[in-house]
C-alpha cells in the first residue's frame, strides 16, 4: 500500500497547530501619569526654543513593544478625546510653519515597565499656539494604547 506523502505529513502539521495551553496576551499596554512629575500635563504650555520633557510610566502584563510620540499642530480645534481636561483655545488659524514631530522609541526586549523619558527640542520657528502631544504605546503582541494631551507652544 501506498501512503500519499500528504498522510505522511499530517501528524506533523497536527502538532504545530495552536495549543489550548498557548497563553495569549489579549491585554492592552498602560500609560500612567500617575508618577511624579508625568509630563506634559494637558494645558501646559512652553515656550518656542525650549524643551518639552517626556516622562510617563509604561506597563504590559505580559511584555512592551515599542512606543511613538507624535506632535502636530491643533489649529483647527479637533480632538482626540483620551483626556477630561478643556484647556483655554486660541483662535482658530490657518498653519504657516506648524512643528510637526514623529519618532519611534524601542523598549528593551521582555520589559514589563518602562519609564519613557524624552527631552524634545521645540524649533523656535514654529508657529505658536495649540497642539496635541500624543503618545502611542504597542505592546509585543500587538496591542495599542493612546494619550493625546493638549499643549499649548507661545
Amino acid at each position: 500500500m501506498k501512503l500519499h506523502p500528504f498522510l505522511l505529513a499530517m501528524p506533523l502539521l497536527i502538532s504545530c497547530g495552536d495549543s489550548d495551553d498557548d497563553e495569549k496576551d489579549m491585554t492592552y499596554p498602560t500609560i500612567s501619569d500617575q508618577i511624579e512629575a508625568a509630563c506634559p500635563a494637558d494645558c501646559q504650555t512652553f515656550q518656542r526654543g525650549d524643551e518639552i520633557e517626556v516622562c510617563f510610566l509604561l506597563g504590559d502584563d505580559t511584555e512592551l513593544g515599542s512606543y511613538n510620540i507624535e506632535i502636530h499642530n491643533n489649529f483647527d480645534h479637533h480632538t482626540h478625546s483620551t483626556s477630561a481636561s478643556e484647556c483655554e483655545m486660541d483662535e482658530e488659524k490657518d498653519p504657516v510653519n506648524p512643528w510637526i514631530f514623529n519618532q519611534d522609541y524601542a523598549i528593551p526586549a521582555g520589559s514589563t515597565s518602562y519609564e519613557a523619558h524624552q527631552f524634545l527640542q521645540i524649533p523656535e520657528d514654529v508657529d505658536p499656539g495649540d497642539y496635541h502631544f500624543m503618545l502611542r504605546l504597542t505592546d509585543r503582541a500587538g496591542w495599542q494604547q493612546l494619550k493625546a494631551v493638549s499643549i499649548k507652544i507661545k
